[in-house]
């Protein structure tokens, strides 16, 4: 009986031994994941008409390179939760506007939208534009490097007509441009960018795409074309999307060219 109990007592004092190990660990990893994560404020900038823009800024040091987000049709900068952390963590800052043109997702209401109705400002797509120039003015006070456009369906567009000839610009990322602007030729528009530009979309607009850069000098952008269906706008890089690996894959070494 003797012997069993000194089993019996080497065997707890094992265990207790080994949860307090895994306790100790579990703090570090979550320690770990704090200092990891970036600090997130909202802030708040005036378009040239008035309208107050609100922005989300995800920041995890002075000296990292910028990274603007720009949202598609109906959604806010709540499009970004997830990306921008993920865009954090590979060392970017990022900032994610709320457009006046545009709604709610991800549990995130567009405030700047809300505003421009109770304002009574126009609302369509090109009214945005200054809405993302603004944006791009007030990172420019806060940072003396030049940093990346990246837009979403009708802002992928618009982040081409605006970056290209921005000096504070120096890479554009692309989800899912076309010719969304009645009266606009896009393609004749963007025709003379020489800037770095990484473009995508879903497999069945990528034709359309393509033929959207027909008149850009082929050492300027890289267009990825998703292997499986993919999808419309910056969401394909959601981790819920099936293919976002892939598209996360072919998007990353332009980030590691460009920071």
């Amino acid at each position: 009986m003797l012997n069993l109990r000194i089993i019996d007592w080497k065997r707890l004092g094992l265990v207790i031994i080994l949860f307090f190990g895994f306790i100790n660990i579990a703090c570090l990893e979550t320690s770990s994941m704090k200092e990891s994560l970036s600090d997130i404020n909202k802030v708040m900038f005036t378009a040239k008409d008035g309208l107050e823009i609100t922005a989300d800024l995800y920041t995890i040091s002075d000296s990292a390179t910028w990274i603007l987000l720009c949202h598609q049709a109906g959604w806010s900068r709540g499009e970004y939760k997830e990306t921008a952390t993920k865009l954090n963590k590979m060392g970017f800052n990022c900032m994610a506007i709320d457009q006046r043109s545009g709604g709610e997702i991800n549990g995130i209401v567009n405030e700047t939208h809300k505003k421009a109705l109770s304002q009574k400002l126009p609302v369509n797509y090109i009214n945005a534009k200054q809405d993302i120039e603004a944006a791009i003015e007030y990172l420019s006070n806060k940072t003396t490097k030049s940093f990346v456009l990246l837009g979403s369906s009708y802002s992928a567009t618009l982040v081409l007509l605006i970056g290209k000839d921005n000096d504070n610009i120096k890479a554009i990322i692309s989800c899912s441009p076309g010719e969304y602007y009645k009266g606009l030729n896009i393609a004749k528009m963007i025709s003379d960018i020489k800037k770095p530009v990484w473009v995508t979309s879903s497999k069945d607009e990528a034709k359309s795409v393509t033929m959207l850069f027909k008149g850009v000098d082929a050492k300027y952008y890289t267009q990825f074309i998703p292997v499986k269906n993919g999808d419309h706008g910056s969401r394909a890089l959601w981790k819920e999307k099936s293919d976002h690996e892939a598209y996360w894959n072919a998007l990353i070494p332009f980030l590691e060219k460009i920071k």
